[in-house]
């Protein structure tokens, strides 16, 4: 922005509009003024889209491997629990048709103690996903 002639201009902006450019110029600790230029420069200059669109799409290209991930995660979580389900379905009996209390006290016990195993797992800084990815990587073979 050249600091050489300047025509002047008067505009009225929205009281809310007002606040925010006064709010951001002040934390920049720049002029109103110089707000208002760069972002009428940028709207008006020929690449600034292009350079919206390049922003957007690194955005939207940093969203989308955070749900791949998030994907994978719930993939990996998923079928440890099918798997866990399958064998606990294998190695169980059925229950009888009316459980005593002692039974379901066991069982209220037995899943207390999964819930806690459970919170203490979530816990840990390294998850079942984390031990698969390791487990994945090739392996260095001594020479």
């Amino acid at each position: 922005m050249s600091k050489g002639n300047r025509i002047k201009h008067t505009f009225r902006l929205p009281p809310d509009l007002s606040r925010q450019l006064a709010d951001y110029a002040g934390r920049k600790r720049v002029s109103q003024a110089s707000v208002v230029e760069a972002a009428i420069a940028s709207f008006l200059s020929p690449d600034g889209s292009e350079r919206m669109e390049a922003a957007f799409s690194r955005r939207l290209d940093r969203i989308t491997r955070q749900l791949q991930k998030l994907d994978y995660h719930v993939e990996v979580g998923n079928e440890a629990f099918a798997l866990y389900l399958r064998s606990w379905l294998a190695a169980t009996p059925p229950p009888a048709s009316e459980p005593s209390a002692a039974a379901r006290a066991a069982l209220e016990q037995r899943f207390e103690n999964f819930v806690e195993a459970l919170a203490r797992r979530m816990e840990r800084e390294t998850h079942l996903a984390d031990d698969l990815v390791r487990a994945s990587e090739p392996r260095e073979e001594p020479s």
